[in-house]
């Protein structure tokens, strides 16, 4: 596939820390500003990384218990290249009967 304008460089971002109630509720309500505002920007020691939501996104909340470890993940995801999902046409489906 031929890069053009809208195409960005791949980057990553990670942070894994413990942090208190307070403090991750805050990063969350940054996390949701940002979102509203249609620009991320995420950094710590190691780097950073600037996203741009826009459109629709996809989200996806899971949570489990499991022999007293508890977790909650939530993942918000969408594509910058819009022109991607207008390439595939609909699926084509036959009733047998």
């Amino acid at each position: 596939m031929a890069k053009d304008e809208k195409t960005r460089d791949d980057a990553r971002f990670r942070h894994d820390s413990l942090q208190d109630r307070k403090t991750i509720k805050t990063l969350i309500d940054a996390i949701s500003k940002g979102l509203a505002k249609g620009e991320l920007s995420l950094s710590d020691e190691d780097g950073e990384i600037v996203l741009t939501p826009e459109g629709l996104l996809t989200l996806r909340i899971r949570a489990e218990r499991n022999d007293g470890h508890c977790k909650v993940d939530f993942r918000v995801s969408w594509t910058e290249r819009d022109a991607d999902l207008q390439e595939k046409s609909a699926p084509k489906v036959k009733s047998r009967g």
